[in-house]
């Protein structure tokens, strides 16, 4: 695949639950070098259970980044990544040829691929102004907000994800800009190959694992660490699945069970969205997550 010594890095997507950790850690240990976290959660060292993070063992067996290293306190978004991941490519790129990067998070992978025009920074006031609003009204507010003031976002964006639509109005407030006109018009041309390769299950055995590592985290103390988190529950890295749900127990707004439910129903609607954008993407190149794979592959 890299005879030429071309530099490469082969990215790993697909949705949650898939099994793309696994994977990527015996593709990097194949090709004994380094993995980058394409993962808007994962990269917060006060997040654990909650965001399926890589376990200590994993993350002693290869090297990661863009896990663990920043705070929810931190912004951290698609154009910080972007400069992020780059800069990663390069320092492996220095000793290896070959990089590997996983994640679910196409917003995040697609501004390393292609590149994207710098959003301007948005005040602490008005991201908690939209939080706060969500937390009081819910996710239709933030639909008819964005319908209305940012219709171009509304007709083409996942209009079930709190967390893109928050992003896109925050954006609105601060410019009064579309997100959308940010977005670079030109790809840009990275100085190394990229690989793409989506992983993916039958529905039903998706829906299991999900099933399974939900009461998987309950049992590892999500509880427990999310009631740690309930002083910051407004700040943007906490709309998350997994926490939303319960804060609103802890809230008296729903039972235990009720919550893990939830979160279950949730993460199935999110490992949905995953797939319908990523499945727009025609370079990814789909297997099964346990196929037998020599490696030696060229696209």
């Amino acid at each position: 695949m890299n005879s030429n010594k071309e530099k490469t890095i082969i990215i790993v997507v697909g949705p949650t639950a898939v099994g793309k950790t696994s994977f990527a850690i015996r593709l990097a240990k194949h090709f004994k070098t380094e993995i980058i976290s394409a993962d808007s959660r994962q990269c917060f060292k006060e997040l654990n259970i909650g965001v399926a993070k890589p376990t200590f063992n994993e993350l002693q067996s290869i090297p990661h980044y863009f896990i663990n290293s920043h705070s929810i306190t931190e912004e951290v978004n698609a154009g910080i990544f972007e400069k992020y991941a780059v800069q990663k490519a390069d320092e492996i790129f220095t000793f290896k040829n070959i990089a590997v990067m996983v994640g679910g998070t196409g917003l995040y992978i697609n501004a390393f691929c292609n590149g994207m025009d710098e959003i301007p920074k948005v005040s602490l006031e008005i991201r908690n102004q939209i939080i706060s609003n969500y937390q009081l009204h819910g996710l239709s507010w933030l639909q008819n907000e964005i319908k209305i003031k940012d219709y171009e976002f509304w007709i083409n964006s996942a209009q079930q994800n709190p967390q893109r639509l928050m992003r896109a109005l925050e954006v609105f407030y601060a410019t009064g800009r579309s997100i959308n006109s940010f977005k670079n018009k030109s790809q840009i041309n990275r100085p190394f190959k990229i690989i793409k390769l989506g992983l993916e299950l039958p529905k039903d055995e998706l829906r299991k694992n999900i099933d399974d590592r939900v009461d998987k985290m309950i049992e590892e103390g999500l509880v427990e660490e999310v009631k740690l988190l309930i002083p910051f529950q407004q700040l943007n890295a906490l709309q998350t699945v997994g926490y939303r749900e319960l804060f609103d127990f802890f809230e008296n707004k729903n039972s235990l069970k009720a919550a893990i439910e939830r979160i279950k129903i949730s993460t199935r609607q999110y490992a949905k969205r995953q797939l319908t954008w990523f499945k727009k993407d025609t370079e990814i190149h789909w297997i099964h997550p346990n196929k037998t794979f020599d490696f030696n592959f060229d696209y």
